[in-house]
């Protein structure tokens, strides 16, 4: 099993190597085309969340083996002001940076398990993760 990769999301820059990190391992580790375009969607969405909502935050990237089939998990961590109604933020359409709202709604369709802890003034935790068929 590989090492947890643990990356910096402060720049454009790293959401592009969060995007290549993410597709690099969901390939070695056999994810089908289709689901690696999705993770990788879901990643590159939610590291652009902790950079424009939280002026950056970090990533661990962990490769789940041992099971029936192997997986790609990533926790997306910052330090911003938090989401203080997380149901609302769910909701397709619902955005505070005139984008369309497609960000946290859409990576969480795109992936296989998902889930958000945040609070006003704590920042905010995504995980989610891509089982191989």
């Amino acid at each position: 099993m590989s090492a947890p990769r643990e990356l910096p999301i402060a720049t454009n820059g790293d959401v592009v190597v969060v995007r290549q990190q993410t597709r690099s391992l969901a390939a070695e580790i056999g994810l089908s085309l289709v689901d690696q375009t999705k993770i990788v969607t879901a990643a590159s969405e939610l590291a652009r969340n902790a950079l424009v909502h939280a002026g950056g935050g970090r990533v661990l990237i962990e490769v789940l083996e041992g099971g029936r089939r192997p997986g790609l998990r990533l926790v997306f961590t910052d330090e911003g002001p938090g989401i203080p109604d997380v149901e609302q933020a769910l909701t397709q359409g619902w955005s505070t940076a005139g984008g369309l709202g497609l960000g946290l709604s859409g990576s969480r369709r795109l992936v296989d398990e998902f889930d958000l802890v945040s609070a006003p003034g704590e920042g905010t935790r995504v995980t989610v993760t891509k089982w191989a068929r």
